[in-house]
This record gives C-alpha cells, structure tokens and sequence, in this order.
C-alpha cells in the first residue's frame, strides 16, 4: 500500500489506495456525501428573490397535514417510474418506512438524502410534493429530539461545516457581508472542526470551479427557541453511529455572515473560512424582507397548506 501511495499522490484522479473493503466503502460513502453537501443550495438576502420564497416555502410544507399510507405509497409509485433506485431498495422504503425514524432513513445510505436536496435545490414541484410527508416528519423528529436534548446543551457553542461552493455564489457571498443568508436544505453540521475542513472542506477544491469552504457558525440556543429554529444531536440516532459528532438544523435555517477570510494552505489559495452567526427568523431584516411576499402570498392564495405551496413553488 505505501508503495502505491507514493505514486498515486502525483496523480489527480486517484483519490486514495485501499487494501480492505470496509475503507473502500467509507471513502465512496464521505465522497458521494462531498458532492451532495456541493449540490445543497444556498439563497443570499438582497442578491437573490429566492431568499425570501424559500423561507415561506418551508411555513407551507409544515402546514400541510398528509395521510402518511397514501404519501408514502404515492413516493414509492414516483421513484419507481422515475426510476430513483432500486426496486428492492423501493421495496424496503415501502414496507418498513415506519420501522425506522425519519433521522435514520435521512442519514442512511438510501436515496431519501439526494432526493430532498435535489428537489429544494431545482424547486422540483413533482419532489417536493411527493416528499412533503418526509420533510415535515424529519423536522418534527428534529424538535422532538431538540426538547429532550435542551437541558444537556450549553447555551452558545460553535458548529463547523465544509463544503465546496461555486465560484458564482462564493462572490455572491462575499457582496452579501453582514447580511443574511439560508441553506436551502436540512443543514448538517459537526461539532469536529478538523473533520469538518480535513474531510470536506480541503479536499472540494480538487473541482478547479470550487472554492472549500469551513464555515463556523456560532449558535444562541436563546434565537433557536425565540425563532422556532430546532437542532438536534443526531449522532446516536442517525445510520451511522456517532458520525462526526453530527448536529442537524431544520430546514431553510438563516444566518447572518459575520467574516470571510482566506484560509493560508501551501496546497491551494482556494480555502476559505466563512464565520456565520445564527439569525433565526425573528431578525429585523427578514422580517421586512419577507412582509410583503407573505402579504402577496395570503391575498392571492389565503387557504393555507397545498395551495399555498403550489402558488410559491410556481413563482
């Protein structure tokens, strides 16, 4: 193996040498979780319209109440002819969706995780539908472990997240400072900085389109319960056991971002760190934000829930 190593790191492509599969698996595992976590979409306040409707897209899904059978079935029927995995993996969704927790089945190896970021990344209507049953599930699992958990959390405390991001979003970023910003997804976070920037924030800029980006997100757990912003510890309840010391936001969580500055690396000049201070949606500037598109919302469609959802998504 050592032999190999010497000569794999002068090639690009080559991403690692492995003598046992369990490594093999870990490391195809950590690199789908790379592209994934690059694919989440983020909305910038002041830049971008989508900032505001995505922050009321998440206040639609919540509000809608499914008949869990009929949703689960009526996703099974989707993915099959859409063919978003196997039909035996299909199978199991539909058959043991309730054995599980939605935590299990949002960390686990399934295609559950790169369906929902894929549908709240293109506002994929048909997505976003059929999986609403999910989102609302996972984020009431999420406040649910949020309440057990409050007492043994400390009041303020850092959270770390690497990830790539395209060049584009990265000068929206930087035009954006001091302002706000969402992640357009449930956002997982690590309590670990060194994983967070070894195992996802270095190795994104091997994509010469990319910038790596640490974000550092100090959290007030006075603005979570003030602004209904729920987290949770998941690591002991997730797929994989005590993964990354793991904290899970709730949807379209908002930011304010404080600081950007260059990460020194002898590898790449391509490494950021982005300090990001939780907002919550009670923050005077989202809220004049989003006002009027929430008055526009209830005059044109004033019944809550799916109509709601269909008028925001079309927008």
């Amino acid at each position: 193996q050592l032999i190999h190593e010497r000569w794999a790191k002068t090639i690009a492509k080559v991403k690692g040498v492995y003598t046992e599969i369990d490594s093999i698996c870990e490391a195809l595992r950590i690199d789908r979780e790379n592209c994934d976590r690059a694919l989440i979409t983020i909305s910038f306040n002041g830049l971008d319209p989508l900032f505001m409707y995505t922050q009321l897209l998440k206040e639609a899904l919540l509000d809608i109440e499914d008949d869990d059978a009929k949703a689960i079935k009526e996703l099974a029927e989707y993915c099959r002819l859409q063919d978003y995995a196997s039909p035996k993996t299909i199978e199991m969704i539909e058959r043991e969706y309730r054995n599980h927790t939605p935590i299990w089945w949002y960390t686990g190896p399934y295609f559950i995780y790169s369906m929902l970021n894929c549908g709240l990344r293109l506002m994929d209507v048909d997505i976003i539908l059929k999986m609403c049953f999910f989102i609302r599930h996972l984020h009431n699992h999420i406040i649910e472990l949020h309440r057990e958990q409050q007492g043994s959390m400390p009041t303020k405390f850092q959270v770390f997240r690497g990830q790539g991001l395209s060049m584009e979003d990265f000068e929206k970023m930087k035009k954006t400072k001091g302002g706000l910003m969402s992640f357009n997804n449930f956002l997982s976070t690590s309590r670990s900085r060194e994983i967070s920037f070894k195992r996802f924030a270095r190795p994104a800029t091997k994509n010469p389109s990319s910038v790596g980006i640490l974000f550092v997100m100090a959290i007030d757990t006075v603005i979570c319960t003030k602004s209904s912003t729920p987290f949770a510890e998941v690591s002991k309840v997730g797929y994989y056991k005590d993964k990354e010391e793991e904290i899970l936001f709730s949807t379209h969580t908002i930011f304010r971002i404080d600081r950007i500055e260059r990460i020194e690396d002898k590898h790449t000049d391509r490494l950021w760190q982005v300090n990001l201070t939780l907002a919550g949606n009670q923050d005077d500037d989202f809220n004049k934000l989003t006002a009027h598109i929430r008055e526009e919302v209830n005059l044109k469609t004033p019944t809550r829930g799916v109509p709601q959802l269909a008028f925001i998504l079309l927008k």
